[in-house]
């Protein structure tokens, strides 16, 4: 018997399968991609879909929203619990847009916001100029230091000295070592700012304890859902009670209308199984993972951003290996491992051929592998990257056969 979408729309229930058995037989690299349980998904593909909210719990404009303000309110309470700060808005749809709403909620267009530089792993959305906040704001960048790869706070505090931002963001999207939420806050608030904490890659690891919290020191924690809290794709902000009313009026009615409730209920499922004993153990096997396999690639010859990682990604650096990271990543790919090229710092190549691949351990640990198996996955790597050089399908291909019969091996949740 057919499914019910296969009944309906066979071509998208054929797409969906293809994915699904793309997923099954590969190996997800990519620092900001998970595989979510059961219960999420079954959450994200709820009645839900059908209603709509606008408003926040006992203040909407909608009739009939008694069942959504008590998923709502569960999903704040649990995020409150979690990341133990005194107000949470689980609302914004996506991570970009819960940055925007930062910008809403303290800055007029033209203020000073100070942020990390994209190319040294920062964020489109903290004053990027290809990005409406480098458009609307007077955007500063601080990057790391050429010799370490790694912030340098000193050098953030000259800055913000000099020019006096409203705003300063610290986190990322590349940034393989732990983040000083002490030491930006203390900047912060030496010049008056507002500190952002960016956390949608680490949300997880400092749900599980793997990584310090910003919580106490950030006057707001922005981050998304998914990634290492292997949640839905949606996001959060949240924050003390002083700045609770800003954050909430900067989402809605200031950015967006009616929230996805679908997504606010698996938001509520993910917290709740970030909260159980064994999401410890998870964030902690992301970390061991991520260590073991930056071992391992140093072992083969590789150069790693910063020297290798305390958190769940490692920058890759393949000019030593003569291999732009576009074409590594393409190789890759072909291999069953899947990641993205990425600059690196100080990239003399250009953002969409630059010099480096990004790859992180958030799937595959949600999967069952080890550290025993990151040799294994150093090898692949590193026989791809060599492939991709002098462009052996073959032996890309035989790669792929040995990837795929790991990948069958540890399947995704199901």
């Amino acid at each position: 018997m057919p499914t019910v979408l296969e009944a309906a729309d066979a071509r998208v229930a054929e797409l969906l399968a293809a994915e699904q058995t793309r997923q099954h037989d590969t190996l997800s690299l990519i620092p900001s991609e998970n595989h979510v349980s059961p219960a999420v998904l079954a959450a994200t593909g709820s009645v839900l879909t059908n209603k709509y909210s606008e408003g926040y719990p006992s203040r909407r404009y909608y009739q009939g929203n008694l069942v959504i303000d008590g998923v709502e309110r569960l999903a704040v309470e649990r995020a409150q619990a979690l990341f133990g700060v005194e107000h949470a808005n689980v609302q914004p749809l996506s991570g970009a847009p819960a940055n925007l709403a930062v910008y809403a909620a303290f800055l007029e267009p033209g203020d000073t916001v100070l942020g990390m530089s994209l190319d040294a792993g920062g964020h489109l959305t903290h004053g990027w100029g290809v990005s409406v906040t480098g458009r609307w704001f007077r955007a500063v960048r601080y990057g790391v230091r050429r010799e370490t790869g790694v912030i340098d706070l000193d050098e953030v505090r000259e800055l913000a000295l000099r020019e006096r931002p409203k705003l300063i963001w610290c986190g990322g999207t590349a940034i393989p070592r732990t983040i000083d939420f002490a030491g930006f806050a203390a900047i912060a608030e030496e010049v008056g700012a507002v500190l952002a904490a960016d956390v949608a890659h680490i949300a997880g690891l400092i749900a599980g304890g793997a990584h310090p919290s910003p919580a106490g020191h950030a006057d707001v924690i922005a981050t998304t859902t998914h990634k290492t809290l292997r949640g839905p794709r949606g996001a959060m902000l949240m924050s003390g009670d002083k700045h609770a009313r800003a954050l909430d009026r900067a989402v809605f009615p200031g950015l967006q209308g009616g929230p996805h409730d679908h997504t606010t209920a698996a938001i509520a499922v993910a917290l709740h199984e970030a909260a159980q004993p064994a999401f410890a153990e998870y964030a902690r096997a992301i970390v061991a993972n991520a260590v073991a396999l930056a071992d391992a690639l140093i072992e083969r010859g590789y150069d790693l951003v910063s020297g290798g990682t305390d958190n769940h990604l490692l920058l890759v650096d393949l000019t030593a290996q003569d291999v732009g990271g576009r074409a590594a990543a393409e190789a890759l790919e072909q291999a069953a491992l899947v990641c993205n090229y990425n600059t690196v710092p100080f990239d003399p190549r250009p953002p969409l051929d630059p010099s480096g691949i990004r790859l992180g351990t958030p799937a595959i640990t949600t999967r069952g592998l080890t550290p025993d198996h990151m040799a294994d996955l150093a090898r692949w790597i590193d026989e791809s990257v060599q492939a991709a050089g002098r462009e052996d399908a073959a032996a890309l291909q035989r790669i792929r056969g040995e990837v795929v019969e790991l990948a069958r091996a540890f399947p995704p949740p199901a």
